[in-house]
């Protein structure tokens, strides 16, 4: 069994708003209200060797508009129905996962970094845990979505300066292609701007290419489909492991409807398939996931339930 604690770290969480690079239809009142000093939340679970650490960025709501698949009546009827429905639309958490094994720190994602919703504070959720930037040792980019990355640049900074970057190879090819960014919507430009300043204050970044190891025990899993290189990160040991999916799975509408997209998706049929392989592949084997905008901590299992597949959260705290 793995083994689960909870820790919660009371700090001011100062939340950083942006007012540019904002997702279409998000209201600028919602960026306009004042961040407020709160909780700052933060779950632990040891994978054998390998201690992983949830913390978030903030988060944003999407608008009920933003699922093709579904009208914005049905996915709104859907959140109600789970008793989470706001009025600017579903709620997204922005999770990160730090991974250590006593020698490195790896983190997964970095949050938008103040440029979606009430998003801005993981730097200040990991100082409250007793870390720097400057102490992580490398970084896996699942892919490069605006709030996946944001935080290598915020504020034109190398805000990593001493870790080593991987990303998918197709994705840095997708998004940083003059061609593509010249034909995207508005929504998508903000991250095609990002990711040729990632390129440049990140010179040295690993491109990977498929599934491979990164260190014993943490590997890359390929998820293509919500984006050319779209990745997911698997980490096991001593029997036990957690996959971190990032953007397979989002709330209100997974894992119940897999025809059911999100607006950002580059290949709405090749996600569509992805989902279809991996929701079943996880519900039989049990996998703990962990989901980047779930609630958090995002730790949950796909399970099938009287022949519909549903999220079951893990008991993560208070466990021996």
């Amino acid at each position: 069994m793995n083994n689960f604690s909870r820790r919660t770290l009371i700090s001011g969480l100062g939340v950083g708003i942006v007012g540019s690079g904002l997702l279409p239809g998000i209201a600028a009142a919602e960026n306009a209200a004042a961040p407020a000093k709160g909780v700052t939340p933060l779950a632990q679970i040891q994978i054998g060797r390998f201690t992983v650490t949830a913390l978030t960025d903030g988060y944003a709501d999407m608008p009920y508009t933003y699922f093709p698949g579904r009208t914005a009546e049905q996915v709104e009827q859907a959140a109600k129905a789970q008793f989470t429905a706001r009025p600017s639309g579903v709620r997204f958490v922005f999770n990160q996962y730090l991974i250590e094994d006593g020698q490195r720190r790896i983190l997964i994602d970095t949050g938008p970094a103040g440029s979606i919703g009430q998003t801005g504070a993981l730097p200040k959720a990991l100082a409250a845990f007793g870390i720097s930037r400057d102490q992580i040792d490398a970084v896996i980019v699942t892919h490069m979505h605006q709030d996946h990355m944001g935080g290598l640049i915020a504020g034109g900074k190398k805000n990593f300066p001493k870790a080593e970057l991987y990303v998918d190879r197709r994705d840095v090819v997708h998004w940083t292609d003059p061609a593509k960014q010249a034909g995207a919507p508005d929504y998508l430009q903000p991250s095609f701007k990002m990711a040729n300043e990632v390129v440049r204050l990140y010179p040295k970044l690993q491109k990977i290419d498929g599934e491979r190891e990164i260190v014993r025990g943490i590997s890359i899993v390929d998820l293509t489909g919500h984006t050319p290189g779209h990745i997911g990160v698997r980490i096991a040991d001593a029997g036990q492991s957690l996959i971190m999916v990032s953007d397979m799975v989002f709330p209100v509408i997974h894992p119940s409807a897999t025809d059911v997209g999100f607006l950002f998706e580059q290949d709405r049929p090749a996600a569509q398939a992805m989902r279809d392989k991996f929701f079943a592949r996880a519900a039989s084997e049990g996998a703990l996931i962990a989901a980047t905008h779930m609630p958090f901590p995002g730790l949950g299992r796909i399970v099938s339930d009287r022949g519909q597949l549903r999220w079951q959260v893990a008991d993560w705290a208070l466990q021996t």
